[in-house]
């Protein structure tokens, strides 16, 4: 496992705020050069980006040098990741000056906040759009060839994208994501989303399922719903619970799962993110009720002490978070739990810190996403709170948190070892060509000997061994 400076770090899957470089092998006369920063939220809005300039004849391509338009689509969530996309951009414009005819471009959350500092005062990029104006990047992209500037950061009360098929990019042709919603209502005290990304809206649900059903005939095995917070989905309900139209089906999240999971039981669900004061046990008892939807819920906790959690405005309390916690495990005894922790939040005592350590104790995560605190421009935080904890008290503290998950986590998949789980084959290991790797349904990343197995295959491995990342086997048998 990589730590960056050991200030923020994960033990799970991947360090969120890491590039990809998105390519597909559509023709074209253009060429389109994306890379994608922050959530998964971005990495599946590229893919909409990606589909929208396809029509209007760009290629995607993974070489900067043959560009002509090169899109940064990027995180505002925390410093570090824009003070990434910025070095980026500067190294770009180096590039531009021996290819003067570049568009560079920035979309996304940092696009809204940055706008008129990126493209006027620092002149790093000539396009600027929000993540809800991707329709009129082929306009955008014209207003540049024609010698302007270009900007488009409105934000939008209905725009969910619903009838663009995105352009799967960078993917592994097994698992795709499906966004369902947009935006956020919940203001988080430390968050900027709802700053960006604007209020919640949901995805009409016979286009998730249309989209569901197109990606298992094109042969993926496994979708993510994704959302800021997939538990706020709603269609045709008022947030009071009030059905708008009575010849249409109301559908909440819960009922939208099952709808998924109905496509095929050969189709996987997964789902991101929840958050704690919405889960509701319809949720959990949708996910026991169907073997395709994993048993897996990744429910940032951000702290463990109630009176932080106030500060940051979660809606909830650690008594609460422990009571979510304990529905989830008498419904679904075999789920895997991963969480998000924020150490170092504006006035956090020692005392706090350690009843933090303390859920952590109590709850044992099998993974977490962890950070010190970074103070974002225009949230409640940043107008009402003082970020007063030194930076070396905040790395400290986000240090103790990190060795406890690292214990929880090699202890959670010891209690693994002699077990046998279905997983779906993802690919060949990255260590060995004789090695391959899929996930279980508690999204445990799982290696093991290649044999006669292949790539989209269900099979059953009989766990023999482990780090605290991942576990090692030997299958056994066809799923």
């Amino acid at each position: 496992m990589e730590m960056e400076n050991n200030t923020e770090t994960l033990l799970g899957e991947e360090l969120q705020g890491s590039a990809t470089i998105l390519k597909d092998e559509r023709p074209g006369t253009k060429k389109l050069y994306l890379e994608s920063y922050g959530c998964q939220m971005n990495f599946s809005d590229s893919e909409i980006v990606a589909s929208i300039l396809n029509k209007e004849g760009f290629e995607t391509t993974n070489n900067v040098e043959e560009a002509n338009v090169v899109l940064l689509n990027t995180c505002a969530i925390r410093d570090n990741a824009e003070q990434r996309v910025r070095n980026r951009l500067k190294h770009l414009n180096a590039e531009k000056k021996k290819n003067p005819n570049l568009t560079i471009g920035v979309l996304g959350c940092m696009a809204e906040r940055l706008k008129s500092q990126l493209l006027e005062e620092e002149k790093l990029v000539d396009l600027v759009a929000g993540p809800d104006a991707y329709r009129s990047l082929p306009q955008l992209i014209g207003e540049i060839e024609d010698g302007r500037k270009a900007v488009n950061v409105l934000l939008s009360r209905e725009e969910t994208y619903a009838d663009i098929s995105p352009v799967r990019l960078d993917s592994n042709g097994v698992s795709a994501f499906i966004s369902i919603m947009r935006g956020c209502d919940n203001m988080c005290s430390f968050c900027v989303v709802p700053f960006t990304r604007g209020r919640e809206r949901s995805r009409d649900p016979k286009s998730i399922v249309s989209e569901a059903k197109q990606l298992l005939e094109k042969g993926y095995k496994e979708v993510t719903l994704l959302g800021q917070n997939v538990d706020s989905y709603r269609w045709n309900i008022t947030k009071k619970g009030e059905v708008i139209n009575p010849d249409e089906e109301a559908v909440s999240f819960a009922r939208l799962m099952e709808l998924v999971a109905q496509v095929s039981p050969e189709l996987r669900i997964r789902f991101s993110t929840s958050h704690p004061k919405d889960l509701t046990e319809d949720v959990a008892r949708v996910m026991a009720k169907y073997e395709n939807i994993c048993n897996c819920i990744h429910l940032p906790v951000q702290s463990g002490n109630s009176e932080v959690l106030k500060k940051m405005n979660r809606g909830y309390t650690r008594e609460w978070y422990l009571d979510r916690m304990n529905m989830i495990r008498r419904i679904v005894p075999d789920v895997g739990m991963s969480t998000d922790i924020i150490t170092g939040f504006c006035g956090e005592t020692e005392a706090q810190h350690q009843e933090t350590l303390s859920l952590m104790e109590e709850v044992k995560f099998d993974f977490a996403y962890m950070f010190k605190y970074s103070e974002r421009p225009k949230t409640l935080a940043e107008r009402k709170f003082e970020d007063n904890i030194p930076e070396e008290t905040k790395i400290k503290r986000l240090n103790e948190v990190i060795a406890i998950q690292m214990q929880h986590s090699l202890e959670s998949n010891k209690k693994d070892i002699g077990k046998i789980f279905k997983v779906l084959i993802e690919g060949t290991s990255k260590k060995s060509e004789e090695q391959l790797f899929g996930r279980n349904s508690q999204n445990k990343v799982i290696v093991f000997p290649k044999e006669q197995y292949k790539k989209k295959e269900y099979v059953l491995v009989k766990v023999e061994d482990c780090t605290a990342a991942t576990l090692k086997g030997k299958a056994v048998g066809y799923a």
